[in-house]
């Protein structure tokens, strides 16, 4: 009896062990996030993460989510992002503090900070779902409005460096941090709080997936054009090639108002992208079928769940973020027959209609074999030839179960629902 105490004790302990080092590393997580240190807290994580341990790993796949959107604002702010100042601005508009010594920029400046944004997201998309098997039914409660992101890269997260001070808004109590409470009692919150579980590591693999199919379509080709003829309009600071000549002559309106029309009309003019990387666009397509097959792992998870805390993107059974947002039975089942649609368009057996056709738009085909992306020239037509074909063509009808379903707002539930 007394060797079985023993033994029953050592499990015990080691059991112990295991939780405290993984509420350890969810700690870490939590104080590095709400304090903008990502880049110390990562390095805490690594010795963990590379043990393998399961809720290090689902830390270190959050953390990294914010260190690639953290990247993007602060190279927006190294370069002095201003898009408020401009007409063409509302185009670009992205919360981001105003730099009063702005750097440098040119085109391959902003493939480096793509391409930087779709390694992280990746690296963060691994990590999570090496975690996902593992989590069981853990769940870490984080407030997002909290985090700080050290956008200026000095190295502090100040209080206008809040995320919900970046949105303009005031997130609800953090209960572990005294912060967090003041904000609580001064009123005026919103009730931010996320329980982080199993389900949610698969919807940020997800979403790490969307956000990174688009930076790699635009990756896909020389778009420097693009940048060189526009980009002055939202960097006015940053020495690019029109940046001098953002206020001309006047031909009809004014000044200003003649060289912004000008700027739109060569921005158009230059959206023609040729092709330069071609796996890397057939990569969009892959990331896009992963992004349904995530979605339906996610909801399986969530239907299979019997908590009910702060939950991310509840069940019917749990309590939504908002009483105007209610899940029901029937958004579920109609959001997997609209994956099974979407399956269908990337697959290539539902085409997409074009205005000007009988024939649909075949989205595989184009994203497997595309040569240049003209936009002009596909919306109007001609460069839409190649991949016309006869099949079946969604069209209003296809989503209007889905819309009905979802009340007029399917976009912005697919939004949330990933």
């Amino acid at each position: 009896m007394r060797k079985i105490m023993i033994l029953a004790a050592a499990i015990a302990g080691c059991l112990m062990g295991e939780s405290a080092v993984a509420q350890e590393s969810f700690d870490t997580l939590r104080d590095g996030l709400y304090a903008g240190t990502l880049d110390s807290t990562a390095a805490a994580l690594a010795p963990q993460v590379a043990a393998g341990d399961a809720e290090a790993l689902y830390a270190s796949g959050i953390l990294g989510m914010v260190q690639a959107v953290e990247g993007v604002e602060q190279a927006l702010y190294r370069h002095g992002f201003t898009p408020e100042l401009h007409p063409l601005g509302i185009v670009f508009n992205v919360p981001v503090m105003r730099n009063p010594n702005p750097e440098p920029l040119d085109y391959q400046k902003v493939r480096a900070v793509l391409e930087t944004f779709v390694s992280e997201l990746d690296t963060a998309e691994k990590a999570l779902l090496a975690a996902e098997p593992e989590l069981g039914d853990s769940v870490f409660l984080l407030d997002p409005l909290g985090f700080r992101l050290d956008i200026n890269d000095d190295g502090v997260g100040d209080d206008n460096e809040v995320v919900a001070s970046i949105l303009g808004m005031v997130p609800a109590n953090q209960p572990e941090t005294a912060e967090g409470a003041a904000r609580a009692e001064a009123g005026g919150v919103i009730q931010s709080l996320v329980g982080f579980d199993r389900a949610d590591a698969i919807w940020l693999a997800g979403y790490a997936n969307a956000l990174a199919a688009q930076a790699d379509f635009v990756l896909a080709h020389d778009f420097e054009t693009f940048v060189n003829v526009l980009f002055h309009r939202v960097f006015p600071e940053a020495g690019l090639p029109m940046q001098a000549f953002a206020e001309g002559g006047m031909l009809v309106l004014g000044p200003e108002s003649d060289s912004a029309i000008a700027d739109a009309i060569a921005g158009i003019h230059s959206l023609n992208w040729p092709v330069i990387d071609s796996p890397r666009l057939a990569h969009v397509l892959e990331r896009l079928e992963t992004i349904t097959v995530l979605s339906r792992r996610n909801w399986e998870a969530i239907l299979a769940e019997t908590d009910d805390n702060h939950e991310l993107v509840p069940s019917p059974e749990q309590t939504p973020p908002s009483p105007d947002v209610k899940v029901t039975d029937e958004m579920v089942a109609t959001w997997l027959e609209t994956l099974d649609t979407m399956d269908r368009i990337l697959a290539g057996n539902l085409l997409i209609p074009h205005w000007r056709f009988k024939q649909g738009f075949d989205l595989r085909a184009f994203l497997m074999t595309a040569k240049r992306t003209d936009f002009v020239m596909l919306i109007s037509g001609y460069d839409a030839l190649p991949y016309l074909k006869e099949g079946p063509i969604a069209d209003a009808g296809t989503f209007a179960e889905a819309n009905r379903v979802f009340n007029g707002s399917l976009i912005g539930f697919a939004f949330w629902f990933n």
